[in-house]
């Protein structure tokens, strides 16, 4: 809470008495805790001292939405050189979208600009203000630097360049994880065998939702009782596990459905969508008790950190997750619980 007042000593000495308070010499004012008692015991030394006292809110500072089409007269959409050059260097569906959106909403942050004579401090300028206006994440960040150097890079033929700005510290997150018994719960709580099978493939597995709709028949290896995981991200092959009770559902499923290409399909023949998939999983988690946020990608940590729990060695769960980096799965030690009964808290070895 900053004051702000003239010059008056006895008032200053009054201030100073207040728990925490220090003087910010810069913008000459004082800044304390805020707190209920803090301004009535101000206003009432304000009244002492017959002073008028004024007491104001800031207004918050809420996140900016992404730039719309009805945001800027003549929206500009991405050039398609740049979309075509993105397939020919064979980025992913999910990299193309990604890209797409984030240049075209730099481009239209300066809609009254030339694309090609944009320079590299109006760059900056943009990146800061994704920081500071859009609050967006680091992540989100870093795509936005990846997809404007990209045009400028590839499609230009630029110089490479690293765009220097100050960036927050990365958010150090842990995954939400689900208990065994909630994994259980979850199962149980699916009728439908289709939409049992879809989720008991992506846990056992431990698919992202990418993986578990492209994943063909041919990919179910029963002998050898393995999934094959093909061009997944990085552009990788991957094995992962074949459970034996999801063979048993994908099975009956299969006779079921009859799918012809691949192992979920929607209509007409086609990919399951990850809408679809995502519905599944919140409406079978809203029939539970489970209070926790969890998406189809809290099913794949929950796999991870299962495994690590079971004694399952971390070079093999990296594999199987078909992480490159080893630093990637070792979130996962974080998070199990394993052995934490056999700790005491100093607490309990109080004489209370």
């Amino acid at each position: 809470m900053r004051i702000i007042h003239g010059f008056n000593k006895e008032l200053a000495h009054e201030i100073r008495k207040f728990p925490y308070c220090k003087w910010n010499i810069e913008n000459r004012w004082w800044t304390i805790p805020y707190a209920e008692k803090f301004i009535q015991e101000l206003k009432l030394l304000s009244e002492n001292l017959q002073l008028n006292f004024l007491f104001e809110e800031e207004p918050t500072r809420l996140k900016l939405s992404r730039i719309s089409r009805y945001d800027v007269p003549n929206y500009r959409i991405c050039p398609i050189e740049y979309i075509e050059k993105l397939k020919v260097l064979r980025y992913s569906e999910q990299t193309i979208r990604t890209y797409k959106t984030q240049f075209e909403e730099f481009i239209n942050y300066y809609h009254k600009f030339d694309i090609s004579k944009i320079d590299e401090n109006q760059i900056k300028c943009y990146l800061r203000y994704l920081v500071t206006e859009r609050k967006v994440s680091t992540c989100y960040q870093n795509q936005a630097i990846n997809a404007i150097k990209f045009y400028y890079e590839r499609i230009l033929g630029g110089q490479r360049k690293a765009y220097y700005i100050d960036r927050p510290r990365r958010e150090k997150t842990l995954p939400t994880v689900l208990s065994e018994e909630e994994i259980i719960s979850i199962l149980n709580s699916i009728e439908n065998i289709k939409h049992k099978a879809t989720i008991m493939t992506i846990y056992s597995a431990g698919l992202r939702i990418s993986e578990a709709i492209s994943l063909k028949i041919n990919d179910i290896d029963s002998k050898r009782m393995q999934i094959r995981i093909e061009q997944s991200k990085g552009k990788k092959d991957r094995y992962t596990l074949l459970s034996v009770r999801t063979l048993e559902i994908l099975r009956k499923y299969y006779q079921n459905y009859r799918p012809k290409i691949w192992l979920f399909e929607g209509q007409i023949g086609k990919q399951y969508s990850t809408r679809s998939i995502q519905n599944i999983l919140k409406m079978a988690v809203s029939n539970t008790s489970i209070k926790k946020h969890v998406t189809v990608h809290t099913l794949r940590h929950s796999f991870a950190t299962h495994l690590l729990e079971n004694g399952t060695d971390l070079r093999y769960i990296q594999n199987l997750l078909g992480h490159e980096s080893s630093r990637t799965t070792e979130i996962y030690t974080h998070i199990t619980t394993k052995g934490f009964d056999q700790i005491k808290s100093p607490l309990d070895k109080l004489t209370i």
